[in-house]
């Protein structure tokens, strides 16, 4: 036993992508073998490309560069062990780097109405499956779209590109040795549409007309450089243009009307690639003689029980001629109904409305009048309740700046002492800067709160403001104070804080939430903006911005939300940083379809299946084929990581039944399988023997039975196949059992048994650790019985 040499560490079967290297190793117990390597049961010799190495133990066979020759079955013999595996040459889809890069790197960008044609060079073992997405979806061939397939390119042709065209495209290219998967940018640009509308009639007089509008919703991808007005009077053909306005102005006023005529205007936006189709608006006519403007909403004076007087000022816009007075509405608070006050035009700014009910509140409108009729209403007054005026209320208690930045101040107070009037019905701001003598209301309505945030001051400058309260009766006596206003932040330039919790790649399930946060920093307060492919967010995805973190939501991913998002900060001062990440959505795979079984080389089976539907949206998709020798046995993966929709399996003992189930995969888990209905079954041929009868001698040569050879331990790595051995003798012959940890292993369709003339074998197929454990062989006849016995140990692959 001391001469002999045992196998410390057998040969592993290897996959290998073709044009990496590859290595074959194992270990004996004896320093002083000398091993020999084959290839396919021939002797392999020192070739280029292929070197042998021994390391103490260790014996290698090295590949530099693997290629298909060097597929197939390696043994190595040293002494008084022998070990053997395979090399499988993986050869998936791969493209020229420096192609892929300028795919994937700089967006393709088309003129709307152009042809294009994205062509992808490929090499790989065929047969690669080329499909093209976007949004997730395959493309298929329709009157605008093709895609050209061959054994060495796949080509997108998209004829007279439109603005939906915009957007990620995906080509997948897939043999049974991998996926590899090319994301490209397509970008068409194209004249805007037009301005959106409808075009607004701002004002109108017998001089000019005023008009309005807004930018289009889409600007064709690039700027809107400007917008051309033109103008057509009615009865006429021809149009006239009146002028240009910049992107940033989206209204225009001309003078070239002649009054009492009637006109259509028409808007066009222009950017870089063209002038967009125009926005019309209805009819407008320059009117003779205007009517006044709607003066701002009357002030309440005075109330007593029956009577409130109010005041009003004249309307900034008086109309083409004189104002000869006013008249005056009145309604109950909370009601829609307005009633004439006055009969006639009043010429006073000031009215005392009588006959009013104690206690219920009232609010009043004003409309003035001139030669061309009554103006427009003003806003409606505060209510005010007709009952005996109270005085008005007194100071503000405890007025302080209770915070401030270089932009703002922020004011507290107190309500006023309940014996300095009552009924408080609100507060009024004001303000005044250090050089400016007159003050400013801050609030346009009272407000009802005793706190009050001044927005908009100069950093560095001195404000004096007050507060008043006040009530139906009127304004209280100011309280007033002085603050000074900080100074600026520093400039900061805008900047995204990414870290460990920022991730570049997002696996979602569909149903599930996409939220994304990113916090930033900058001074002043960057602008912050969502881009989904390039192309703004859809109304399903929902962004918050505040105290320095932007978060995106998107609530119930579907797949069609799959795509690149850019976020990207930008400043006044034109600095601009972005941050882009992929987010995939996806799901548990749906089973595969049926399944049929072909025996396309004798002795084997291969297994053919329909694929799982999910390949149309999941990159990452493979299926596992696991097989069982009865209805109840023990499912065994036989094949994993498979890309195509077939598998061969060869490992096939005539005689038994087989079954085999599919499952696919992906990141998220495993689909529900699908299984053969019928099993398949290798018929063993029948052993045609003759039987002989022996003539009586008349002695009895009856022997118990014995053990000639022994079973030796065994070690195994996981997965492999294990023989275990012995030979017995006796007479007559004797019945053999098999048994693991005392278990009778007769019927159990996992392990096989044969008794060649004596020679006892157990094979074991694809071994695992619950396989671990002693055997034994039991020998019986009539005249006695004998045993053997030896323990199987079970490695892991690592």
């Amino acid at each position: 036993s001391e001469k002999r040499c045992y196998l410390n560490k057998q040969l592993l079967n290897i996959r290998v992508v073709k044009g990496e290297p590859a290595e074959l190793s194992c270990t004996v117990s004896k320093d002083d073998v000398t091993g020999t390597w084959f290839k396919d049961g021939l002797k392999l010799t020192n070739m280029d490309g292929i070197t042998f190495e021994k390391k103490g133990l260790v014996h290698k066979l090295i590949i530099n560069k693997v290629e298909d020759i060097h597929a197939g079955k390696y043994r190595f013999e040293g002494g008084d062990v022998k070990t053997e595996a395979s090399i499988f040459i993986e050869d998936p889809p791969q493209v020229d780097r420096v192609l892929l890069k300028n795919l994937t790197s700089v967006p393709t960008v088309a003129k709307a109405g152009q042809n294009i044609k994205i062509k992808i060079p490929f090499e790989g073992r065929l047969p690669i499956r080329t499909t093209w997405l976007k949004d997730r979806m395959e493309l298929a061939d329709d009157t605008r779209i093709r895609v050209d397939r061959t054994d060495t390119f796949t080509m997108l042709s998209i004829s007279s590109c439109e603005r939906r065209d915009c957007g990620v495209y995906k080509a997948r290219l897939r043999n049974d040795s991998g996926v590899l998967e090319i994301n490209l940018k397509l970008f068409v640009v194209d004249k805007p549409q037009p301005p959106a509308g409808p075009i607004k009639i701002v004002e109108s007089s017998a001089s000019s007309i005023s008009i309005q509008w807004k930018p289009p919703k889409d600007d064709g991808g690039k700027p809107v450089q400007r917008y051309i007005v033109e103008r057509q009077q009615v009865g006429q053909k021809d149009w006239v243009a009146l002028g240009e306005t910049p992107r940033t102005c989206t209204s225009f006023t001309t003078n070239k009307v002649e009054e009492d005529m009637t006109y259509y205007f028409r808007v066009r936006a222009v950017n870089a690639e063209g002038t967009s189709d125009a926005l019309e608006s209805e009819e407008v006519k320059a009117v003779g003689k205007g009517s006044p403007g709607a003066p701002e909403p009357p002030e309440i004076v005075s109330t007593s029980r029956d009577t409130i007087t109010i005041s009003w000022k004249t309307p900034h816009k008086t109309g083409s001629s004189r104002i000869v007075g006013y008249m005056v509405q009145k309604r109950k608070a909370g009601t829609i109904t307005w009633l004439p006050v006055n009969n006639g035009p009043i010429a006073e700014k000031k009215l005392k409305v009588t006959n009013l009910k104690k206690g219920l509140q009232y609010e009043f409108r004003v409309a003035a009048v001139n030669a061309a009729g009554v103006g427009d209403a003003s806003e409606p007054s505060p209510p005010a309740c007709a009952q005996d005026s109270t005085k008005c209320p007194g100071q503000v208690q405890d007025l302080k700046v209770s915070s401030s930045d270089s932009t703002s101040v922020t004011l507290t107070w107190k309500r006023p002492e309940a014996t300095d009037g009552s009924g408080v019905k609100g507060y009024e701001v004001e303000m005044r800067s250090s050089k400016n003598l007159k003050w400013t209301k801050c609030n346009a309505l009272p407000i009802d709160t005793t706190t009050y945030t001044v927005k908009g001051l100069q950093a560095k400058e001195t404000y004096f403001l007050r507060v008043r309260a006040l009530n139906d009766s009127g304004l209280g006596e100011a309280v007033e104070l002085k603050a000074s206003v900080g100074a600026a932040p520093p400039v900061v330039s805008p900047r995204l804080l990414i870290d460990d919790t920022v991730k570049s790649f997002l696996v979602v399930k569909a149903g599930n939430t996409i939220r994304v946060k990113i916090p930033f920093e900058g001074s002043p307060d960057p602008v912050v903006t969502w881009l989904k492919d390039g192309l703004p967010l859809s109304n399903r995805a929902k962004v918050n911005t505040r105290d320095g973190t932007t978060q995106l939501v998107v609530g119930a991913a579907e797949f069609t939300d799959s795509g690149i998002y850019t976020v990207e900060l930008q400043n006044g001062l034109g600095k601009r940083e972005t941050f882009s990440f992929e987010v995939r959505i996806t799901d548990i795979p749906q089973p595969p379809g049926p399944i049929k079984l072909e025996e396309n080389v004798p002795d084997t089976v291969t297994v053919v299946w329909e694929p799982s539907t999910s390949e149309k949206w999941e990159s990452n998709l493979y299926y596992t084929v696991l097989k069982r020798e009865s209805q109840k046995g023990l499912w065994h993966v036989v094949g994993d990581l498979i890309y195509t929709n077939k598998f061969t399996f060869t490992k096939l003992i005539p005689g038994r039944d087989y079954y085999f189930r599919i499952v696919a995969n992906n990141d998220l888990g495993a689909s529900g399988p699908s299984e053969t209905v019928q099993p398949w079954r290798i018929w063993k041929p029948k052993a045609e023997f003759q039987v002989r009868p022996q003539k009586y001698r008349g002695v009895n040569h009856n022997q118990p039975p014995r053990v000639l050879v022994p079973l030796k331990p065994h070690v195994v790595t996981t997965g492999s196949e294990c023989r275990m051995s012995c030979a017995v003798g006796g007479h007559p012959p004797p019945k053999v059992t098999w048994y693991k940890d005392s278990r009778d292993l007769s019927n159990d369709p996992a392990y096989f048994c044969t008794n060649d003339f004596g020679v006892c074998s157990l094979v074991i197929l694809g071994v695992s650790k619950p396989d671990e454990g002693e055997y034994m062989i039991e020998a019986t006849n009539e005249s006695g019985r004998a045993f053997s016995k030896a323990f199987l140990t079970i490695k892991g692959n690592d």
